[in-house]
């Protein structure tokens, strides 16, 4: 028996290859890519492991600090045969974008100066790439996507030499020749030398180079430092970590910060139209072409995605992303801040969650704070489920809803910055909120497209004329004296807290059940509102922003509410489509903020089904 040949020798190769186990691949500082990627004989570089990882496979990354991008080759076949990317379990891996430099020299008033060689750089210098593009604004400045950091504090560009001596504040400022670029920075006080002083080198840090990398995991990692480009929803959208139009990726449990643009992208794939089509209506042809696309805008090939109890910030254009290639997908449990906090240029992409087209998607439980825009749904958001979100200390609005026909629904939200939602949208329903701050309604005449239920089909193009919504459930808060309430101006910006605002909507409004604190306005036609002007809740967070808690002076009376279900909300009079959770089944508000059943008869008003006069309020897991 010992001197019989394998059996394996006889099978064809592609039959042995789908015999073989699922492996376990390992990386560690210390490793060798010359190894086989065992424990015991460890590569060096994920990517290494990346060009080797199969379907199935899992690449499990040990401790420590790993200074490369890593582009997957390839990707899994399906949900059960993944290629899964981890940090390894209690161990703290952070992969980065950027590298260590020394060699700093005075040239005084705190300044000092360093040259890069251009090998250092290869093919792409950040120091070098100006941002451009579609909606992108430069705010009279050049911009470059490269970064100086210094024991973690991100410097800002200077505007010139001059500008950077001025001070007193960290900045640098760069010259990009052939063979090498200067960098001035002034560091106030310290010698980067003696501190952890690191620029950015590379565009991303997990992003593959080509489309249709499906079905891979990637969690439990600390990434940070990329080079970014602007992404407009118009262009490939190349983030920190990104998708690549693909499907069924999982990315969860991942701290992901200091990107130039984008953070986390789901978007599109690149083209020649990219930053082409700064227009409504080279929009529409971006949406076509994607269906036309080799790998076509549908959801047996785009989307799926799950992106799960992140952490995101520090990205100065937005945490989470994508145009196109958030359809079916799950974005949940995240913690998104300080996006676009630094604000040294503009543009109309900036939100800690930016989607366009996402259709059937599922945005949940996330807390998103002290960043510019909260949640922003453009175009084509339609069968999308925004429930258990908590948003607030945002510069500009919590939720903005642009150029959407429905059906959407809003439910069971905290949004609590002092304008709550900007709404240039129709047929959506608004259930179960507490609206903190103003509501703003706008009309839009662009023609923009709607679908056939749970299909990424046009079904048609039509403008926004306002309205169509219903407000079941809610829980509305003023701010001022009930004439600053009723301010609308000027007539196109209805600006209201209430619903006030929605009197003359070109299509009528539903609202019942409604409870209105602190001069917040019911809307003329509704009928038994309970408006109760004196009343206003105190929102407090914990110091690590672990929790929040919700008091109101006394607990709130019962309003005249009954169960909201789809039946009850009908159909949207654009798509003709009624409200259903993005499964298909029908939509019924049976769970609030905090997963607890509302009562079947007469649940109550707001995001939390209890009568008590304060309400803790857990906020999504928070990564160091």
């Amino acid at each position: 028996m010992g001197n019989m040949a394998p059996m394996h020798h006889h099978v064809p190769l592609l039959l042995t290859l789908g015999l073989l186990p699922a492996a376990e691949l390992h990386v560690t500082t210390q490793g060798d890519d010359a190894g086989p990627g065992t424990s015991e004989r460890p590569f060096r570089t994920i990517q290494q492991a990346a060009q080797v990882a199969q379907p199935g496979d899992t690449v499990t990354v040990h401790a420590g600090i790993y200074r490369e991008r890593i582009d997957p080759p390839r990707g899994g076949t399906g949900p059960d045969a993944r290629i899964t990317y981890r940090a390894a379990p209690g161990e703290e891996v952070d992969i980065r974008g950027s590298e260590v430099v020394t060699g700093w020299a005075p040239v005084g008033d705190d300044v000092w100066r360093v040259s890069i060689p251009a090998e250092r750089f290869g093919k792409f210098n950040p120091f070098a790439d100006v941002l451009q593009g579609d909606w992108f604004l430069p705010e009279g400045l050049t911009h470059h996507s490269g970064a100086v950091y210094c024991d973690g504090r991100w410097l800002g560009e200077a505007a010139s030499p001059t500008d950077l001596r001025r001070g007193p504040t960290e900045a640098w400022w760069a010259e990009a020749g052939p063979s090498e670029t200067i960098i001035h920075a002034r560091f106030p006080g310290i010698d980067p030398n003696q501190h952890l002083t690191e620029i950015a080198v590379r565009q991303t840090v997990f992003y593959p180079s080509r489309p249709g990398r499906d079905w891979i995991t990637v969690r439990g990692f600390r990434l940070r430092h990329a080079a970014t480009p602007w992404a407009p929803p118009t262009a490939e959208q190349i983030g920190l970590i990104g998708t690549h139009w693909s499907r069924g990726w999982i990315i969860e449990d991942n701290t992901v910060t200091h990107s130039m643009c984008a953070g986390i992208t789901l978007g599109k794939y690149g083209d020649t139209h990219d930053n082409a089509a700064g227009t409504a209506e080279g929009y529409l042809g971006t949406i076509r072409r994607a269906q036309a696309y080799t790998i076509p805008w549908d959801r047996d090939h785009i989307g799926g995605h799950v992106v799960r109890r992140n952490t995101v910030a520090f990205c100065e254009q937005a945490g989470i992303c994508g145009s196109l290639g958030a359809i079916f997908s799950t974005i949940s449990d995240n913690e998104v801040h300080h996006i676009h906090a630094r604000r040294r240029f503009g543009g109309y992409e900036q939100a800690a969650i930016k989607f366009h087209a996402a259709i059937d998607t599922v945005i949940s439980g996330n807390h998103l704070h002290d960043s510019y825009r909260g949640l922003w749904l453009d175009w084509m958001n339609q069968g999308t489920l925004v429930t258990g979100n908590i948003m607030h200390d945002h510069h500009d609005m919590d939720l903005f809803l642009e150029v959407n026909h429905g059906p959407f629904v809003v439910a069971d939200n905290l949004l609590l910055s002092p304008l709550s939602l900007t709404d240039m949208s129709q047929g959506g329903a608004f259930v179960h909120n507490l609206f903190g701050g103003r509501l703003t309604r706008h009309s839009d005449q662009r023609l923009t497209p709607f679908h056939p239920p749970h299909d990424t089909t046009i079904a048609g193009l039509a403008a926004i004329a306002g309205g169509g919504h219903r407000f079941f459930n809610n829980v509305f808060v003023g701010r001022g004296t009930p004439r600053d309430a009723l301010t609308k101006p000027p007539a196109s910006d209805h600006q209201t807290w209430g619903l006030a605002g929605y009197d003359d909507a070109a299509t009528p409004v539903q609202a019942a059940g409604n409870i209105y604190l602190a001069h917040a306005q019911p809307l003329a036609q509704e009928y038994e509102a309970i408006v109760l002007p004196d009343k206003a809740p105190t929102v407090n967070l914990d110091a690590d922003q672990q929790r929040l808690v919700l008091t109101f002076a006394a607990p709130l009376p019962a309003a005249a509410t009954v169960p909201v279900t789809g039946e009850r909300l009908g159909t949207t009079a654009i798509s003709h489509a009624g409200f259903t959770f993005p499964d298909g089944r029908p939509f019924v508000a049976e769970r609030d903020l905090l997963g607890q059943v509302r009562s079947p008869t007469r649940p109550v008003a707001g995001p939390v089904e209890t009568t008590t006069s304060a309400v803790v309020i857990p906020l999504a897991a928070h990564h160091p």
